[in-house]
């Protein structure tokens, strides 16, 4: 009988080494300065544009999770879970079900992308320097009529010779092409323009219907080009804020960070807003390790603060101009202008 009990106890203990738990580990990361440099490459370099010196630390701050391909223990995620600055979460607030590992690493890659353009829109307009809105070509039916021709990034400038400023002025220059007629798109494709002609196709859902089988959005044409060094394994939407305080410094007289060393963290749209991220708790304390004295985080984060003690000031915005006006602020000593969440 203690023999069996032995084995049994045996299993259970081996069942909860190795049988995996349904949980993502969250812990702090270590966070990029991206006003530095890796080896000689700047984190954030811009060119087209009148650039300045910039100085201080602005730390990009990021969350170490467990990969979608990686199965945990009920013991790790427990430890996570009861450690400071740690958590673990369960799996499918992280990974949707039904999603491979290739797909869930291209939508965090494409976040990121998108966060890049953002920033650098959100910048330059703060800068006050030109950005112009374009229709711009969102994704390409690779056996459509513009596979191979048109691409993804593609700024629309106009269609058989006539001028486009938005989604709209496409689709009814399109409802009026027959089909198999041809369709000259001139794009701005990496700063250089390109004349395409697309033979419209005909639509699956009206047989009367041209198409050319492009997806829309929104785009920008601005003369900065701004090349990031800062490591591929980087992905997601939240290194926002601190992307377009960068840019926002390069571009700008002056030194935003003075001598300070800033950390922070939040979605940007090409307007400025600022939205929220989840392992707010992770980033402070990573941001703390780092030597930040200030950390920006969105305004609807202060409500996941509570057990957070940092010896850092928090910032809470909303605009990435808030951001920048809190830094103004402190360099004059004007600290009771300087938002909190208290």
């Amino acid at each position: 009988m203690a023999i069996t009990s032995s084995v049994l106890f045996v299993l259970l203990a081996a069942a909860l080494v190795f049988v995996p738990a349904p949980y993502v580990t969250w812990r702090p990361g270590i966070p990029v300065d991206v006003l530095g440099t890796k080896d000689d490459t700047p984190l954030i370099s811009v060119s087209g544009v009148e650039t300045h010196p910039v100085s201080g630390r602005l730390l990009l701050t990021v969350v170490s999770t467990s990969k979608s391909s990686s199965r945990i223990s009920l013991p790790e995620a427990m430890q996570a879970y009861f450690a400071d600055g740690s958590d673990a979460m369960p799996r499918d607030l992280i990974y949707p079900p039904g999603k491979s590992d290739e797909e869930i690493t291209q939508e965090a890659v494409a976040s990121m992308d998108s966060s890049r353009q953002n920033a650098t829109v959100a910048a330059l307009r703060a800068a006050g320097i030109a950005v112009t809105e374009r229709p711009m070509i969102e994704k390409v039916l690779l056996n459509g009529p513009s596979g191979g021709l048109l691409q993804p990034g593609d700024l629309v400038l106009s269609l058989d010779g006539e001028s486009v400023s938005s989604e709209e002025e496409i689709s009814n220059h399109l409802r009026t092409v027959a089909v198999g007629a041809s369709v000259e798109f001139e794009v701005l494709r990496d700063g250089e323009l390109e004349r395409v002609t697309v033979v419209a196709g005909r639509s699956p859902q009206d047989q009367e219907r041209a198409v050319v089988g492009v997806g829309l959005t929104e785009g920008f044409e601005y003369a900065a080009r701004v090349a990031y060094g800062v490591s591929p394994d980087i992905v997601g939407p939240s290194a926002g804020l601190v992307f377009a305080l960068g840019i926002y410094d390069h571009v700008t007289p002056g030194s935003l960070m003075a001598d300070l060393t800033v950390a922070g963290t939040g979605v940007i749209d090409p307007r400025g807003q600022v939205r929220p991220i989840g392992g707010i708790q992770q980033k402070i304390k990573g941001a703390e390790e780092a030597g930040a004295t200030l950390f920006f985080l969105p305004w609807d984060n202060c409500q996941a603060l509570d057990g957070v003690q940092t010896k850092m000031r928090l910032v809470p915005v909303s605009t990435l101009r808030d951001a920048i006006a809190a830094l103004q602020y402190i360099q004059e000593g004007n600290q009771a202008e300087v938002a909190s969440c208290e």
